[in-house]
Order: C-alpha cells, then sequence, then structure tokens
C-alpha cells in the first residue's frame, strides 16, 4: 500500500535519500526543510494530510521538538503518525519525543535507509510500539 509521507530535514542529503528511497517503495513522498516549512503546507485550507510525518530534531530555526508541539497545539495532521529521525538518541531527547506523544523515534545513525522504511510502514500500519 502506498502511503503519504512528509519528510522534514535541514540535510538536503539525507533528505534527498530518503525521498528516493521511499518513492522506490511506491510511496507519495514531500520533502520540507524545515519546521516552519512543513507547517505553513499543513495550515493550508486544502492540505492533504500525510499518512506520517518524518522530522528532525535539530534544525536551524524551529527545532523538531517546537514543531511537532506546534502541530499538536494547532491540531494539525491529526491522523498523521509522527516519527522523529535524529542523530539525537540521548535519554533527554527521547523523553521530550514522548511528552509530546509521538509515534516513533528512529536514530540516524544505528538505521540504514530500507530499515528506516520499513519502521516508518510498522508504524504506519499501527504495528510498531511507542518510542
Amino acid at each position: 500500500m502506498a502511503y503519504r509521507i512528509y519528510l522534514v530535514d535541514d540535510d538536503r542529503f539525507l533528505l534527498d535519500l530518503y525521498a528516493v528511497k521511499f518513492k522506490n517503495a511506491g510511496h507519495d513522498i514531500h520533502s520540507f526543510s524545515g519546521g516552519e516549512e512543513l507547517l505553513a503546507a499543513l495550515r493550508k485550507e486544502d492540505a492533504v494530510m500525510p499518512d506520517a510525518i518524518l522530522i528532525d530534531v535539530i534544525m536551524p530555526g524551529m527545532t523538531g521538538f517546537e514543531t511537532v508541539a506546534t502541530i499538536r497545539k494547532e491540531n494539525l495532521a491529526k491522523e498523521a503518525k509522527i516519527i522523529f529521525l535524529s542523530n539525537q538518541g540521548q535519554n533527554s531527547d527521547i523523553e521530550e519525543a514522548k511528552k509530546l506523544t509521538v509515534d516513533g523515534y528512529i536514530i540516524k545513525a544505528a538505521a540504514i535507509p530500507s530499515e528506516v522504511l520499513a519502521e516508518t510502514e510498522r508504524i504506519i500500519k499501527g504495528e510498531a510500539g511507542h518510542p
């Protein structure tokens, strides 16, 4: 099954890498270079909501945590699974993610793109536990 997935990362190389991996698996991918850009897309009146949002934690401007907090506060993308995809793997970061009731937390350095794809699909299908 194809899913609409939003990728948010300020690292263009990684954004393109994951976009290609997900597109090759048949998914509809939309890439954003930061939280502000994502929020603008989600706030559009005619916005088609994603099945999942994969978002980095550390980005210039608005962090992933701030972006997700805004998504929650404004009730944007209510049905979307939100997954942090970050190199920040400290317990404090994972605890912060839990407070935001995200659906997953994947550490980039510990997962190759095919594993990120598989985990994302599991989370969307409801087959994976919370972080």
